[in-house]
Order: C-alpha cells, then structure tokens, then sequence
C-alpha cells in the first residue's frame, strides 16, 4: 500500500486544517513583526491540488500599496511531478520600483536571491525551487496619458517544504511512523515558510531587513494608493 493509499480523506482533510491554522499562527506573528503588511484570507485555486489555501499581503506606506503578493499551499497525498513530496508552495510577489533600479540587468538575480536568502534564513529545509522574475513597465493611455510610467517587478516562485536533511516533508494525515497509521505528521512542517515569503516581499518593497543577510532596495517614490486594489 502507498502512503497516499494509506492516507484517508478525513485524516487528510484533519491534517491540512492544521496546517491552515499553523499558516495562520505565522501570519499573526509576522503582523507583530510587520506593521506594515496586512493580510487577507483569498481564495484558492481549486484545479492544483486536491487541498488548497491561499493568503494575500500588502506592504502599505502610510496608505500607499508599495507591494503586495499571495502565497498558495497545495497539498496531493499522490504526490505530483517536480514536487518531491506531497506538498508544494507557490508565491506572487509584486512591487514598485524605481526605474534606474527597474533597469539594472541584475534585478532578476537579485530578485530570486532575496527569495533563496529568506528560505535559508528562515526554513528547516526547502526542495526543488523553481520561479521566474519579470520587469513590468506600466503606461497611460488615453485619458491617463498624462500619468507617470510606473516601473516593477514580479516574482513568481514555488517551492516544496523539507527536512534539514533535504527529505520530503510528511503530508498531513501521513503515518510518521509505518507501524502507527493514525499518527499525523509532526506540527510544525511548514515552520518559517510564510516568513521566508513576507521577508521577500518586504526586501522588494524596500523596508529593512528584520534579519542580517537579507538586502533590501530602497523604496520607490511613494504614489496614491489605486482605486480597488487588490489586497
């Protein structure tokens, strides 16, 4: 029998709660750290995985959106391809930046070190990472042709929560010991993991790192807050 043979949908479905609340107890410790992020439960995309949850951020100077992303948790007691365990974690990350910033060729790598730096700083263990990094440039047109041209910068990442050891994290549900079926994965699976994703947005938004080795940008000139953003 497979684990994921092995795992009922009710000890899954118990297990992934728990997981759902240890994201949670992260977010409300990041928010004492963090003043300025705030965060919003969205929904989660329905077709990835047969377990989902999904929380947004937004870095907010004074009741300027400077930045914002969302973080997804997925779990398959399968298992799918490129995610070395049953769970895997996608994250969006968007901020503005300055346009001489916006035009260093580095940005990408600096963008995705900001990222690898935060899950070593933060994490137990991450596996099989994967993202891209894009340069967005935004102009008005029409009756917004007199807006200044904004300049920014999107991360898109996933990655797969590991041991110290670099092993797959146990799904929830998921016997830790073969012989004890009914013995869920150990808490604290996902430890540092929304942390690790708050700090890679607060380095593109340009505040100061809470941790040494962490490098952040400076902040672009702050603007009106947009009607209707998405929080």
């Amino acid at each position: 029998m497979t684990r994921a043979e092995a795992v009922q949908p009710g000890d899954a479905a118990a297990g992934f709660g728990a997981l759902v609340a240890e994201l949670r107890e992260q977010r409300d410790q990041v928010c004492a750290l963090r003043p300025e992020l705030t965060f919003e439960d969205v929904p989660a995309p329905r077709t990835l995985a047969p377990y989902a949850t999904a929380v947004a951020a937004t870095v907010l100077d004074g009741e300027a959106d400077i930045a914002s992303g969302r973080l997804v948790l997925l779990y398959d007691p399968a298992g799918q391809d490129g995610w070395g365990g049953p769970l895997r974690i996608i994250v969006y990350i968007r901020a503005d930046l300055d346009p001489e910033i916006a035009a260093d060729p580095l940005i990408g790598q600096v963008g995705w070190d900001w990222l690898i730096e935060a899950l070593g700083n933060r994490t137990a263990g991450y596996a099989q990472p994967s993202g891209t990094v894009t340069r967005v440039v935004t102009e008005g047109f029409g009756a917004k042709e007199r807006e200044p041209a904004v300049t920014g910068f999107e991360l898109r990442a996933s990655w797969s929560p590991a041991s110290p050891d670099g092993g797959p994290v146990a799904g929830p549900g998921a016997a830790a010991d073969p012989g004890d079926p009914g013995t869920p994965a150990e808490h604290g699976a996902l430890d540092g993991h929304l942390a690790a994703w708050c700090d890679a947005l607060c380095a593109a938004a340009g505040l100061p790192p809470l941790a040494p080795g962490v490098t952040a940008l400076r902040k672009p000139a702050a603007r009106p807050p947009a009607s209707g953003r998405w929080r």
